[in-house]
């Protein structure tokens, strides 16, 4: 099967933070609402090029670790001016972490 599209997603960004509001708001009521334990830490991450190519099953799957992620989080927090894009890479792993977690 070839997929081959055009289309684009344009996502309003004011749109985007009001469901990361309300969903972290979910997440604080399903939880006790100060922390939550997650308890696996690495994870299968298929590389860049080859995420979003559904035309070719991923040959080479890499490792991804939660806590590597949450310390590039925690060192943004600490120093705000090194934010870059990736950030949100890392930022994702862990909100999947919690999504799975959280009912």
């Amino acid at each position: 099967m070839v997929l081959m599209t055009e289309w684009q997603l344009h996502v309003p960004l004011a749109e985007l933070r009001r469901s990361i509001d309300l969903l972290m708001d979910h997440v604080e009521a399903a939880t006790d609402g100060g922390t939550i334990r997650l308890d696996e830490d690495y994870f299968w991450s298929i590389p860049k090029d080859a995420l979003y190519d559904v035309n070719h099953t991923p040959a080479d799957l890499t490792l991804g670790q939660l806590s590597w992620s949450w310390e590039h989080l925690t060192d943004l927090l600490a120093d705000p001016d090194r934010a870059i894009g990736y950030h949100l890479v890392w930022l994702s792993e862990v909100l999947r972490a919690i999504g799975q977690k959280v009912v």
